[in-house]
């Protein structure tokens, strides 16, 4: 159940066998049906979550019901409410599942314990943060500077796995856009092939 963090694991920060199976002693398995919720806005998120099957999104509803979607995430991914597990706080984002998923859960407390006590753990955590950090610094700098064909080309290119599995409306979320401009985009793109 815990191969495909480990091994993600252990292609970021190598690990003894003995590494392994300390870190597995902290991890939770966690399975979700589609459409059944691993986090709600208003909630405290009290785990990180690696997807070892499965897709997942994360979205926030503004006040005229529409949903954003900040986040997808697919097998070898992490999602969490960062804001909401760090600080404790409520929550702002809904997590869901796309599919029916298997996730590798890191609760408060052993994330805290493994950063006392596992080097390592510290080394994986702040890999992983600085990749999410250069991610969504990417992402906002496209939003603000690109057109939307060479964002969806960026997207396809960078996640071409998504495009498979997730709906295109919510792609057009993800994106900030509505159906209809996607739909226009991806005309556009494929005559200009």
């Amino acid at each position: 159940m815990y191969e495909v963090f480990l091994n993600a694991f252990h292609e970021k920060v190598p690990l003894t066998d003995a590494e392994r199976a300390f870190v597995q002693s902290f991890l939770m398995p966690k399975k979700l049906r589609r459409k059944q919720y691993l986090l709600q806005e208003g909630d405290v998120c009290k785990a990180i979550a690696f997807v070892e099957k499965g897709a997942l999104r994360s979205y926030c509803v503004d006040d005229n019901s529409t949903e954003h979607i900040v986040q997808f995430a697919l097998e070898g991914r992490t999602i969490s409410d960062l804001y909401s597990f760090l600080t404790g706080e409520t929550a702002t984002y809904h997590i869901e599942a796309l599919e029916d998923s298997e996730l590798v859960l890191i609760t408060k407390q052993a994330h805290e314990e493994l950063l006392g006590k596992m080097p390592k753990y510290e080394t994986f955590i702040r890999l992983q943060i600085t990749g999410a950090y250069i991610a969504l610094q990417k992402r906002l700098t496209a939003a603000i500077s690109i057109s939307n064909d060479e964002r969806y080309k960026a997207f396809a290119a960078a996640y071409p796995e998504i495009l498979q599995r997730v709906p295109q409306h919510m792609i057009a979320s993800y994106m900030g856009i509505t159906p209809e401009t996607l739909s226009r985009v991806r005309r556009k793109i494929v005559r200009g092939k």
